[in-house]
């Protein structure tokens, strides 16, 4: 099933059941679609694009989130809290900082990466073989820590 196939269903689920939270975190994905869809490009909406599109969404959130904590706006961030949940329901299962480790020990491995001038090719082999596993700041300090 697609995600937009999905998002519709359980927009009118949400709707069915009053659940504000989940109806404002659902129409802002169903807002992503529906702008990819008329960007112009005429290009179907791949799979890995509705993750990229997921993705982007949680980050906004994040920063949003990040700035309404530190200006004590809790009001604004429970909001953002609330909307990042919805959404990370749509995103694959998150690989979590023990098993991305090993996954980017194993690249350094195959690459034959050792000091931080492998940086950039490894980071490029592992957003690529992690798209929607895990989030690239996560990725990054991991790939740090170990060229470090």
């Amino acid at each position: 099933m697609s995600l937009e196939t999905q998002i519709a269903q359980d927009l009118k689920a949400a709707m069915k059941a009053k659940d504000d939270v989940a109806k404002r975190g659902i129409r802002a994905i169903k807002t992503a679609i529906l702008l990819a869809k008329t960007d112009g490009s005429g290009a179907e909406i791949t799979e890995a694009d509705e993750i990229k599109m997921l993705q982007k969404l949680v980050k906004q959130r994040k920063e949003s989130l990040d700035i309404y904590t530190k200006q004590g706006r809790e009001d604004l961030a429970k909001t953002e809290v609330e909307e990042i949940a919805v959404i990370e329901r749509y995103l694959p299962k998150q690989m979590d900082e023990a098993e991305l480790t090993e996954y980017l020990k194993g690249l350094m491995a195959k690459v034959g990466a050792t000091s931080m001038k492998d940086m950039g090719k490894l980071m490029g082999m592992a957003s690529k073989g992690l798209a929607g596993k895990a989030d690239g700041k996560a990725i990054s300090t991991i790939v740090k820590q170990l060229l470090g």
